[in-house]
């Protein structure tokens, strides 16, 4: 019979239990009927959402519908004269009971979140590698040196081309595209276990774009993300996400997973969307449920070239 003892002396095997136990630790985030009001006008009402590790959750919707502030509640970063009531439940907590203290260190460290226009997120005075050890120093306390190796292994991480020649730039010396790579770097670099991305890729051309969300996809399946994707744009969640909530003055009318959602849409909100598509069609594995009429019909078409058919 086997010592029982003996797993814990076994390198390979204490490896996998370790990676079982932070597998367990790691239950991504849920929203339980979140109310938010803004000088008495409830504008988030009653939400529920799931974020869970390794997948891709997309919240869809119009301007004004509630999905970035939504996103904004989850960070703890609310607007004046605004409440919010219901359950944002993280590693065991209510996040929505803590403290400004509490809530500012999880926002950056192990909750994170990326926006529409990364000149917002950078300072323009400062080079990317001092933001980048910065915010690394703030929220782990490690030497200089070590965060500097952690800033290069980041940049790397998000495709920046030689990362140590990156570190010593400024942001007005990179594109906007690349910018976007470094927000996200900045967003990662504490290793958070909830990625929020607000449109990320709206202010990007669309031969950019592409590249910033495989990069998404690619950060997600690395490092186990919980990510909240945020976007008005249906056919970017088409590629990207596992599930897709639809959001709409304040309510998700419809929730399910990405293709359920989009070929068979039950809400007439959702169908608006849906075919509003410009092309829609090759973002699935099939057409649109649609009652749209035939246009045109071709039978027995045959071709005569040179007195030949």
């Amino acid at each position: 019979m086997r010592n029982q003892n003996t797993a814990q002396h076994d390198p390979q095997q204490r490896a996998q239990h370790q990676d079982v136990a932070e597998t367990n630790l790691k239950q991504g985030l849920q929203i339980s009927d979140l109310r938010l009001s803004i000088r008495g006008k409830e504008v988030i009402k009653g939400i529920d959402l799931t974020l869970t590790p390794g997948q891709i959750t997309g919240l869809a919707g119009e301007s004004g519908s509630g999905k970035s502030l939504t996103g904004l509640t989850i960070c703890g970063v609310l607007p004046e004269g605004s409440k919010a009531t219901g359950e944002v439940l993280f590693q065991g907590q209510n996040l929505l009971h803590n403290s400004e203290k509490a809530q500012n260190r999880l926002r950056g460290s192990k909750i994170a979140m990326v926006f529409q226009d990364p000149t917002a997120s950078l300072h323009p005075m400062l080079s990317i590698g001092r933001q980048l050890t910065d915010h690394l120093r703030v929220h782990t306390g490690i030497s200089k040196a070590a965060a500097r190796q952690k800033a290069i292994e980041t940049l790397r991480l998000v495709q920046v081309p030689d990362p140590e020649i990156a570190l010593k730039k400024y942001p007005h010396q990179f594109s906007g595209g690349q910018l976007q790579r470094i927000a996200i770097a900045i967003a990662i670099i504490c290793d958070p276990e909830i990625l929020i991305a607000d449109e990320p890729t709206t202010a990007l051309d669309v031969t950019v774009q592409a590249g910033v969300l495989q990069l998404l996809r690619s950060l997600c399946d690395e490092l186990d993300l919980a990510v909240l994707l945020i976007t008005h744009d249906l056919g970017v969640m088409s590629s990207l996400a596992t599930r897709i909530s639809v959001m709409r003055e304040g309510v998700i009318v419809e929730e399910g997973e990405r293709f359920e959602v989009l070929r068979r849409p039950q809400h007439a909100y959702t169908r608006a969307l849906v075919q509003a598509l410009p092309n829609h069609e090759p973002f699935l594995p099939g057409a649109v449920e649609s009652s749209s009429t035939e246009v045109i019909t071709v039978q027995e078409l045959t071709d005569k070239r040179d007195g030949e058919l």
